[in-house]
């Protein structure tokens, strides 16, 4: 399986354990990528003919600079019922503005009903419920509460999650990361999937990230119980495991035209994502300007909320991607699948301004293998 090929890399041993910058990762990684991420091009290569996926560009019309308002003009969601994670702050709430926009009817789930409210008060046509992602029985009781109304399900976007913070677990002992940003939406999405056959078209989006680059899913040990915590490679762990997801959602969805799809938002760097990110971290100030003001280049990823927001709106909406699904997508296309190049010098900056899926992301038996184990996790 190719997930092996990648997993005596990642028990490297990092110091630093929960206050590891974006510069110090860099030093510690460039030796493990080196030697072992960076395998060589052509086992990469063989895996990647291997995979049978329909991930590659199809001309969307739509760039790194399009926004949310940009690729929902036209389209009406009269009479279609959203639910988004997160859907009261950042890109989960231009998410939920762009899609009232056009007509839908949305559902917020937040684990603060007071903050909630407090930043969507005057969006009309949405209803928030509360939901813990880090606690089972309050998925539970949001889904069965959806599920008693009867109502389909059109459009599920799992946008919530949080990004390198310091070692913390759930009540069953599960990385919070993987907990809050795999784990608790796996649990919803397979809890609300009725809903979802309902619809006959619905779609799911996971937000997942260019960080998945950082790490594959390490199956030996995704809690770190055996391993050092790193809060980069535990970041980077969970987004490959939201585009595995995606992987087999698709796959177990097509047959009730049920279609998932996996993206990278860009680096959208005003939103409360990066709040466990130091301010003074040398590679994180690179990205604002003199006057602290995040520093707006979509092309090499660096979006506002509104440029962020547009590729999960155009997953979810977009006529274009009719057929189409398990695959992962950026800038508000489908991104190309891209290997390891054992030439890269190992620095985090650097892997992040790559475009592309990695292989491991997108390969069946890996999927197969995290659901598995997603189910067993989930009790």
């Amino acid at each position: 399986m190719l997930i092996q090929l990648f997993t005596n890399w990642s028990f490297v041993q990092f110091s630093g354990r929960n206050n590891l910058s974006f510069e110090s990762l860099s030093r510690h990684t460039e030796i493990v990528l080196k030697n072992k991420f960076f395998m060589e091009n052509e086992i990469i290569m063989d895996a990647q003919q291997k995979t049978e996926t329909q991930q590659k560009p199809i001309n969307s019309g739509f760039n790194a600079a399009s926004t949310s308002k940009d690729v929902i003009k036209g389209i009406d969601l009269t009479g279609k019922t959203a639910i988004v994670t997160g859907g009261y702050v950042g890109l989960g709430l231009e998410t939920t503005k762009t899609l009232v926009a056009a007509g839908a009817r949305i559902i917020v789930p937040a684990r603060s009903r007071e903050k909630a409210e407090k930043y969507l008060a005057g969006v009309e046509n949405v209803e928030i419920e509360e939901m813990d992602l880090m606690n089972p029985d309050s998925i539970d009781a949001f889904a069965d509460r959806f599920l008693a109304t009867g109502e389909p399900l059109h459009l599920l976007i799992n946008n919530a999650g949080i990004m390198a913070t310091p070692l913390n677990r759930d009540a069953n002992g599960n990385e919070s990361q993987f907990a809050t940003n795999h784990l608790g939406h796996f649990r919803l999405t397979n809890r609300l999937w009725s809903a979802l056959q309902k619809a006959d078209g619905a779609r799911i989006v996971n937000l997942s990230s260019r960080g998945h680059h950082i790490s594959p899913v390490v199956f030996e040990d995704v809690n770190f119980e055996n391993r050092q915590y790193d809060p980069f490679l535990a970041y980077g762990q969970s987004k490959t495991a939201n585009i595995l997801f995606t992987v087999s959602l698709d796959e177990k969805g097509k047959s009730d035209n049920i279609r998932a799809f996996a993206v990278h938002p860009g680096a959208i760097l005003d939103t409360e994502l990066s709040r466990s990110i130091p301010a003074d971290d040398p590679i994180f100030q690179r990205y604002f300007d003199a006057d602290g003001k995040p520093i707006l280049d979509p092309v090499n990823g660096l979006k506002n909320v509104e440029q962020g927001a547009a590729t999960q709106i155009w997953c979810a909406t977009s006529p274009k991607l009719e057929g189409i699904g398990g695959v992962f997508a950026e800038d508000c296309e489908i991104a190309e699948i891209t290997s390891p190049n054992g030439e890269n010098n190992g620095d985090l900056d650097e892997i992040l301004k790559r475009k592309g899926v990695m292989s491991y992301a997108i390969d069946k038996e890996n999927a197969d293998q995290l659901w598995a184990l997603s189910e067993k996790l989930i009790g």
